[in-house]
């Protein structure tokens, strides 16, 4: 019995060690200590980048001691911390800015950010820094300086990190955290919040993600299976040409609601320019209204430019529904959303696709059904090809053709 017990207490000890291990990893303001007891009044835990800002504020001086902590970063890793007294971004900036050198020692420095540069340029900020130090220990580094705010009231904070190249700071990377870094802080009242700006263009991304992505990812591929499939049964004809003008139509109203936000979002931040997604989007507006001006000049359906403007208007369709799925992916690259949003986008674009192949195997079973009654060989009326399509492609319908 005692030694059962014994045992019970060396694993409530064991549990507890563990406990504390867990507890002292986890990374806040709050529970840390800096080297040679230097000691801090206030503190705040910022919300990206696994950073973290200390400071003492002294108001009959109006100046602040701070030290700016980033963690988990590697040697190769510059990082900066700066006040935006005229904006609430990069450009404006007057930033601390510190990495390790390949000698091994700190350098830090100050650099004002005038444009979305990519050298950090030394030179003399807008209010006075003294005493500017960093140190580098544990994949953590600190910057220390005493600076005098530009205000003793809210100012806009911003904290970066990018990797070295050639030994000097390099392009930082412009996707997820490292656009989102960025908030108010007061030195006096020790209050630091979201920047309103930086809410309202993380707004207008999500905007536009959702707009494009129900648009042109969801919508356009759902008006292209009512029209391949729904044609192909006499009881929907004409109510699926209706459904497909109505689903296309609505997927390039939002669509191009989705594709302005974009431009907007492109106006606002000077510097940052996703090419590719950028590229593909242009190009996705472009067909897509040159799809809704080729409906004004659609031939009868018995002339003999209709058989050239179907394929024309099903190949710039499907070009349209490739491209836009394909850009939907660059554009969660982009935004760097929760992973329930990309799999949840997954799971539709799969839904879509077993319906197809579902509805392409029963369609094919149809129309040989439908071949076998009316005499073997022989097309039913208003089809030809050996599979009983048309010659556009699609399967035959009797009074309406698209």
């Amino acid at each position: 019995m005692d030694r059962s017990f014994k045992q019970q207490q060396l694993l409530a000890c064991a549990a507890l060690v563990m406990s504390m291990v867990v507890l002292s990893s986890a990374q806040t303001c709050s529970n840390y200590a800096f080297s040679g007891n230097k000691v801090f009044s206030s503190c705040t835990d910022l919300p990206y980048l696994n950073s973290f800002l200390h400071w003492t504020y002294d108001s009959s001086a109006n100046t602040a001691q701070i030290a700016y902590r980033h963690a988990s970063v590697a040697a190769s890793t510059w990082v900066a911390w700066a006040i935006n007294p005229t904006s609430t971004g990069m450009v404006g900036a007057q930033s601390l800015v510190a990495y390790r050198q390949s000698n091994g020692t700190m350098r830090a420095y100050t650099s004002p950010i005038s444009g979305y540069q990519t050298q950090l340029t030394e030179g003399d900020l807008s209010f006075n820094v003294s005493g500017l130090s960093a140190t580098y220990a544990s994949n953590e580094i600190i910057i220390f300086a005493t600076i005098k705010p530009p205000s003793n009231g809210s100012v806009n904070q911003v904290w970066q990190d990018g990797p070295l190249s050639g030994g000097s700071p390099s392009v930082h990377a412009t996707t997820g955290a490292n656009l989102q870094s960025k908030g108010t802080l007061n030195f006096a009242s020790g209050q630091a919040g979201a920047s309103g700006g930086g809410n309202s263009k993380t707004r207008k991304r999500n905007r536009h993600g959702v707009l494009n992505a129900v648009s042109w990812g969801i919508l356009m591929p759902v008006g292209a299976i009512i029209a391949r499939y729904l044609k192909v049964s006499k009881a929907a004809d004409p109510a699926w040409f209706y459904l497909h003008v109505t689903c296309q139509s609505s997927a390039y109203i939002i669509g191009v609601a989705g594709w302005a936000t974009g431009i907007k979002l492109g106006s606002e931040s000077p510097g940052i320019t996703f090419t590719a997604h950028r590229t593909i989007g242009i190009i996705l507006f472009c067909l897509g209204t040159l799809q809704v001006f080729a409906l004004l000049l659609r031939p009868n359906k018995d002339h003999k430019y209709r058989f050239y403007w179907n394929i024309y208007h099903h190949s710039m369709g499907y070009t349209v529904i490739i491209l836009s799925i394909i850009n939907i992916f660059k554009g969660f690259d982009i935004l760097d959303p929760e992973k329930k949003w990309k799999d949840a986008y997954i799971g539709v674009i799969v839904a879509l696709g077993c319906v197809a192949v579902v509805l392409e195997a029963f369609t094919w079973y149809v129309v040989l059904k439908r071949r076998k009654t009316q005499g073997g060989s022989k097309s039913p009326h208003g089809m030809n090809g050996s599979n009983g399509y048309n010659h556009n492609g699609y399967g035959a319908r009797p009074h309406q053709e698209a």
